[in-house]
């Protein structure tokens, strides 16, 4: 067939032009074979040459035959094709121009350019797509294989790179397009087929994910540019529209770069309307159909998101279409359209001068953004907080809006989800960081200037309204506005006679006519008509020939000669003239009435003046206001925020302690406190979390203001000395393990220490405050490099324990702070071979210490005693033969006390008066042998055993080393022993006894000087009532309890003078202080103290804050390191969880929080907690038990767990008694977290509990655990939640019903019970909670009535109760009398390991 006489049609598929499908349709007639097509092509190439672009009419056959077998021939012939058919093409281009603009073209040439063009571009295009396929294919097997030389392996496969091959093709289509080819067409009109042969090769390049990495970049631009010429000249915006929103749906990473290329047509194409065509069809899609499509909604979201960025002005018009997806069910949606709102916040309608429309639309979007803040997912809330934090970085939010914002991110700081709540500290930080009103932001700072201000502002308003007041104003309009009233008050006056009505100040005979002028004119402006009237009507029967009142005209009417008399009186004698005669009024004003008429142009200026002070003043207070309300909002969050600093999650803490150094950094009130809160995570065992704590404190110390090195080491110390004013002992153990790190990585100046040393040694002036946290600074510095205060230690010594009075003991404590860092405290370990660091007796520091100790006992100085206890660890932790030291300063004071009650026993005094010892100084004494007894403890213990542990391998060494050439062959059993380690077993048992000796035989002996203090100890403590004074008590007690932990005996023999002061005493500071004492007696005398155990117990519900506070501390420690047995007695702290004081419920919550970690603790305790809490005796209240077991029953997470209590609560409701105890099991079942298989428990159960459903708040209890269960309930398990309920209702309705039945039925097995245990039970209410069966004997302190022997076994026999395990063991207590009857005889060995391992 002649190339002029057929037409070529677009296939749809390559076999379509295999077959013919019409008249005239062009057919291929040979499809060749592969090893043919290499000459063919030739072939092809040779008629190129020869006749153009037009040789492929009559060879279209060779490139289809390549395009069919392209999988099997030859990589180089396919390159070969390929760069002939893009000759072909670039030459056709080039000749196109000519013959488009040629106007004598005949039809069968523009046939035959028509044809040629389009089997050009559809072989070029399907060769392009062939090499595509097999690229991607390619790839994915690169995927499987590993990423390593797959650039090398592709061009193996095609010979080239086609990556490189792909723009070429598509910038020489985009070329092709751009000419006028629809003139080769009939009617001009170009076929679909042949624009979407162009734009479908564009979308399938699309379709590879790799068309997105940065390589492609060149590609993504061509295929742009290309559908870009396609859509200005080719009509193609529906179809690209559809395309669009198809390959969004199904692939995810074509979002930006679609977002890129329509952002391109609307800009530089001039495409805007393809915007809007893309968003009318995703604001089309449904939301439920999007619910189910979770790709498609995650491809529109991204899509609209970048393009909100990219372009939000164009998007803006188009927002309405999308709001439709706010209400939808899949929260990606909703955040892109929010964040798309919030685009179009920052880029389009930021700023002042927006107009009243663009205003309004801001306000729209804001008030969106503020809604979706408390959205149901908490992925939106989080991501409207995030885009709050942008708009509040770029400045763009406007100050009305910032109250609204701030109290919103406050709010979301109790979220429930982690992200929330870390997005709402960044966007309270980012309000800080750029808040409109000040650098410093303190409420009290503030408060003063707003008040001054506010003031200020009311005076100028009072001022402005008393001179708009004094202003001349219009009299005539005046006039007019009261005339109707002032008509209707003269007309009834008038009518009405007024018989004996008196006017208060009638005219009075000195009056002249003037002064009642006056008078009726202020009535008149008064509003007092009546009164004016009545006055008017007296003057002029009195005044009847002066001025005014003599011209009232007879012809007028009374009422009308009235009215014109009171007009005349109030506008003045000139206003009838200037009425009649309005251009003549200026010339009657006299000389000084001149000025009225010209008064307010002349005051116009001012006016403005005052009226523009007046805004700039309100703006001022609206300032401060704001800024006031600001910072009041700050504190708040400063206050939530600082609760979330222990939070288990690492990137909300990091979040918190950036947000306090914000905080710091802006002066925020409280701001001081959050850094000390944030200092303790110093020991967290996160990494994270420490190396925030770390940066944070580098921030706000380490970078310091400052011209000069020195100038900056000043602010530096400045700063931490502040952080150390009234800091607790935590805090500043804190700073001192940060000092050391810093100081390790030196990261501290020597400026630094420069400049402390002279302030310390008074070189530079300081205050003594200053002085003292410079001392402070230098030791914390001294763990990290010890020779900082090591290399000057005399000169430490000379500042704080200098010779003057009065010494300054706070300096001096810290002194020595300072210089117990130069010591390694803590125990020696066996791998160090190296003696410990000790300083020789004759030491100078020891000698101050001693003086300073011993001179200062006989004064009344209350910093005495912490300095003293300070001097003794400190001799006892440097000094060789510390006892020595300590035992001359012991006499030393003795001596001193024995001279001060000589000099008060004088020879002129009876002899049957007995010397009297000052208070303070009994005290400072037996405190000062307290600290010695127990540091002398602690330094057998630690110091001599690890020096015995320390030379005993040393020996063995030794030894080992002289026995290794001779004993070659050891022993079996030697070498047996060594293996099994019996040998250094034996060794320190051995040392250990021999220190548990020192202490039993020798410390307390009478040849020790501390033994010369135990009776004044037991005197005082003995004797409350003769030694009442609550220090020397405080002290006395306290020192007991130290010489009790030397001696197993001597404890043994005090313990009951311990536990009855800790009972009896009637001073809290007392019992605290015996409260630690006995909980460190029971670590390391566990098998003497453990029959006292109840006792300990009972201080947790003291009367106290601080001995609860106390007994709470010590209970936690010795549960938690199993020193004391675990019984139903722990309902006392559980208890605790509703206490009154927050820390001390704080510290019960931490309690039971650890104790969940200790396997099935909590759950193994539970039964006697319900039992205890809930008893009528010694329980709590309704309200309290819930609070309680809501917080005990969380703990509770395993299945078997659960069912296991389900299953022993119902049974208790067969034991239980009353309706109270029917109600608290049902609460506790109903907080549990049950499953199927609990509940079939329940139902097995079901005849415990059933006869109680007549109870509505049992009903309603068991009620909810339905509901609960029908919330996740698969469907197999829905028909036993069914039954359940059914029988509920049934038991519940019939107890109602039939009420008096079951009460008869039940009369055998629960109400004669109850009726036997009533008498018990009015007896047991005059008993104190030790007597009831919560197993204590110690008298409840919050009760008035004392506790009465024996009477627990007497009301035990008589009352049916429920006994546990954990009671059976407490039916006999000991108690805190001063009986030997009484004392404790039943002892549970504890096993632990060698006594100086207990003290560290």
């Amino acid at each position: 067939m002649s190339p002029q006489l057929y037409e070529f049609h677009l296939p749809l598929s390559p076999e379509e032009l295999l077959k013919s499908g019409g008249v005239n349709q062009y057919v291929v007639q040979e499809v060749l074979s592969i090893r043919h097509l290499p000459s063919h092509l030739k072939a092809f190439q040779a008629a190129f040459l020869a006749q153009g672009p037009l040789a492929m009419l009559e060879h279209f056959d060779t490139i289809y035959s390549i395009l069919h077998h392209f999988r099997s021939i030859d990589p180089g012939l396919k390159e070969d094709t390929l760069e002939f058919l893009i000759k072909v093409v670039s030459r056709h281009s080039q000749v196109l121009p000519a013959i488009l603009d040629d106007a004598a073209l005949s039809g069968s040439d523009r046939s035959a350019h028509l044809n040629a063009l389009k089997m050009n571009c559809y072989a070029l295009i399907c060769l392009l797509e062939s090499f595509e396929t097999m690229t991607s294919q390619t790839s994915l097997m690169d995927l499987d294989l590993g990423g390593k030389g797959r650039k090398a392996r592709a061009k193996a496969t095609h010979g080239f790179d086609w990556e490189e091959e792909r723009q070429p093709i598509l910038q020489l289509l985009t070329q092709l397009l751009q000419l006028d080819i629809h003139h080769l067409w009939s009617r001009s009109i170009i076929e679909e087929e042949f624009v979407s042969l162009v734009t479908g090769c564009c979308y399938r390049l699309l379709e590879n994910p790799t068309i997105s990495h940065q390589k492609n970049r060149s590609t993504r631009e061509a295929i742009t540019h290309l559908l870009g010429v396609a859509l200005t000249r080719y009509n193609h915006m529906l179809s690209a529209t559809v395309k669009i929103i198809q390959m969004l749906q199904h692939f995810e990473h074509l979002a930006s770069v679609l977002v890129a290329a329509v952002s391109l047509w609307a800009t530089d194409y001039g495409m805007k309307s393809i915007v809007g065509e893309i968003v009318r069809e995703i604001g089309q899609k449904c939301p439920q159909e999007l619910s189910r499509d979770p790709s498609g909604a995650k491809g529109f979201a991204a899509f609209l998101t970048e393009l909100a960025e990219r372009v939000p002005a164009i998007l803006m018009s188009s927002m309405c279409i999308l709001l439709d997806h706010l209400d939808g069910e899949h929260y990606v949606m909703r955040n892109a359209v929010l964040a798309a709102m919030a685009e179009m916040v920052l880029q389009v309608l930021n700023g002042d001068q927006l107009e009243a429309a663009a205003r309004d639309t801001r306000d729209q979007f804001l008030d969106t953004l503020q809604a979706h803040g408390h959205d149901v997912s908490s992925f939106v809330r989080s991501r409207v907080l995030q885009l709050f934090t942008r708009i509040v970085q770029q400045k763009a939010l406007p100050l009305t809006r910032f109250q609204a914002v701030v109290a919103l991110a406050v709010g979301r700081l109790a979220d429930k989800s982690v992200l929330v709540c870390k997005n709402a500290i960044q966007l309270l930080a980012s309000f800080l960081a750029n808040n409109p009103f000040s650098c410093k932001l303190s409420d009290t700072d503030l408060a003063g200037p707003l008040q001054k201000e506010t003031q200020k502002l009311q005076e100028m308003r009072a001022q402005r309204r008393a001179a708009t007041a004094s202003a001349v104003l219009d009299p005539g309009e005046e006039w007019e506005a009261m005339l109707p009233e002032l008509k209707a008050t003269l007309q009834q006056l008038l009518k009405l006679p007024q018989e004996g009505e008196g006017v208060p100040g009638e005219v009075a005979e000195t009056e002249t006519a003037e002064e009642v002028e006056g008078r009726i004119r202020r009535l008149l402006a008064k509003a007092s008509y009546k009164q004016a009237i009545i006055l008017t009507q007296e003057a002029i029967g009195h005044f009847q020939e002066s001025e005014p009142f003599c011209h009232m005209d007879p012809e007028e009417s009374e009422k009308t000669g009235f009215l014109n008399l009171l007009e005349t009186i109030f506008k003045g004698p000139a206003a009838p003239t200037q009425e009649k005669n309005p251009q003549g009024a200026v010339g009657n004003l006299g000389p000084g009435e001149t000025g009225c008429k010209d008064k307010p142009s002349v005051s116009e200026p001012e006016k403005c003046r005052e009226n523009d002070e007046l805004v700039k003043q309100e703006m001022l207070v609206q300032y401060l206001q704001d800024a006031y309300s600001f910072s009041l909002k700050i504190t708040e969050a400063i206050g939530i925020i600082s609760k979330m600093m222990y939070e288990h999650t690492t990137t909300v803490v990091q979040e918190v302690i950036e947000f306090f150094v914000t905080v710091f950094q802006f002066g925020a009130p409280r701001a001081l406190f959050g850094v000390r809160r944030m200092l303790p995570l110093i020991w967290s065992k996160e990494p994270g979390v420490r190396e925030a704590v770390l940066n944070a404190c580098r921030q706000l110390y380490l970078k310091p203001k400052g011209d000069s090195a020195r100038a900056k080491a000043q602010n530096l110390i400045h700063n931490l000395s502040l952080l150390l004013v009234d800091a607790s002992a935590g805090t500043i153990q804190c700073l001192e393990e940060i000092l050391c790190e810093f100081v390790q990585k030196d990261e501290l100046k020597p400026a630094v220490t420069q400049v402390l040393w002279e302030r310390a040694a008074k070189k530079a002036p300081c205050s003594p405050l200053e002085r003292r946290s410079s001392v402070m600074l230098l030791g914390m510095m001294a763990r990290g490099k010890p020779e900082i205060v090591g290399s000057n230690l005399d000169t430490l010594v000379s500042i704080g324990l200098d010779e003057k009075l009065p010494q300054d003991y706070r300096l001096a404590q810290e002194v020595c702070h300072a210089i117990a860092n130069i010591s390694d405290r803590r125990k020696p370990s066996l791998g160090k071979r190296h003696p410990p660091f000790r300083l020789p007796q004759e030491h100078c520091l020891f000698e101050r210490l001693q003086e300073t100790v011993t001179n200062g006992v006989v004064h009344p100085d209350p910093l005495w005693i912490p300095f003293k206890e300070a001097a003794v660890t400190l001799i006892y932790q440097l000094a060789e033969g510390p006892e020595v030291i300590c035992a001359r300063m012991l006499q030393g004071c003795a001596k001193q006390a024995l001279e001060k009650l000589g000099e008060k026993s004088t020879p002129q005094e009876a002899p049957k008066d007995t010397p009297v010892l000052p208070t303070f100084l009994l005290m400072n004494l037996l405190s000062l042998a307290g600290d010695v007894a127990l540091q002398q403890l602690v330094h057998l213990e630690q110091a001599v055993s690890g020096e015995l542990c320390r030379r005993r391998v040393l020996r063995e060494e030794q030894e080992h080393k002289k026995k290794e050439p001779k004993e070659k062959n050891p022993s079996p059993e030697a070498t047996m022993e060594e293996e099994m380690g019996l040998v250094g077993a034996t060794a320190d048992d051995t040392e250990a006894e021999l220190i548990r000796g020192i202490c039993e035989l020798e410390l307390l002996d009478g040849r020790q000087t501390l033994a010369a203090f135990v009776p004044l100890v037991l005197k005082v403590c003995n004797n409350p009532g003769l030694y009442s004074n609550p220090e020397l008590s405080a002290a006395a007690s306290l020192a007991l309890g130290k010489f009790c932990m030397i001696s197993a005996s001597f404890c043994d023999s005090q313990l009951r003078l311990l536990f009855t002061m800790l009972e009896r005493s009637p001073l809290p500071v007392v019992r605290a202080n015996l409260m630690i004492a006995t909980g460190d007696l029971a670590i390391r005398f566990p098998n003497l103290v453990e029959p006292w155990t109840p006792h300990l117990y009972a201080r947790l519900r003291d009367p106290a804050q601080q001995v609860r506070k106390t007994a709470g501390l010590v209970m936690t420690h010795l549960i938690l390191k199993d020193m004391v047995k675990v019984k139903g007695q722990v309902s006392e702290m559980a208890v605790l969880l509703i206490d009154p004081a927050p820390q001390i419920a704080v510290l019960a919550k931490n309690f039971f929080d650890e104790l969940s970690h200790k396997g099935n603790a909590i759950y193994n305790l539970l039964p006697d907690i319900i039992s205890r809490l809930s008893a009528p005796e010694g329980g709590v209240e309704e309200e309290p038990f819930h609070t309680i077991m809501k917080q005990l029953l969380s703990y509770i997470t395993k299945d078997k767990q659960t069912e296991s209590l389900v299953e022993k609560l119902c049974q208790r409701f067969r034991t239980a008694q009353t309706e109270r105890q029917y109600r608290d099991l049902a609460y506790c079942v109903s907080q549990l977290p049950l499953t199927e298989r609990g509940l079939r428990k329940m139902l097995g159960n079901f005849d415990c509990f059933g006869d109680k459903l007549s109870d509505e708040s049992v009903f309603s209890a068991f009620l909810s655990v339905v509901g609960k269960l029908r919330r996740g309930a698969k469907p197999e398990g829905k028909a036993v939640i069914d039954e359940f309920e059914q029988k509920l209702q049934a038991c519940h309705t019939r107890g109602l019903e039939a009420i008096e039945e079951l009460e008869i039925g039940q009369a055998g097995s629960q109400r004669a019970p109850s009726a036997r245990k009533q008498p018990a039970v009015s007896r047991h209410r005059h008993l104190a909670s030790a007597a009831s069966q919560s197993d204590f004997v110690t008298p409840e302190p919050r009760r008035t009535t004392r506790w009465h022997p024996g009477t627990q076994q007497q009301v035990s026999r008589k009352k049916l109760r429920i006994v546990f395990s954990s009671d059976e063991s407490s039916e006999e207590e000991p108690s805190a009398e001063m009986t030997e009857d009484e004392t404790p005889k039943k002892t549970t060995p504890i096993r632990r390991a060698s006594a100086h391992r207990h003290r560290s």
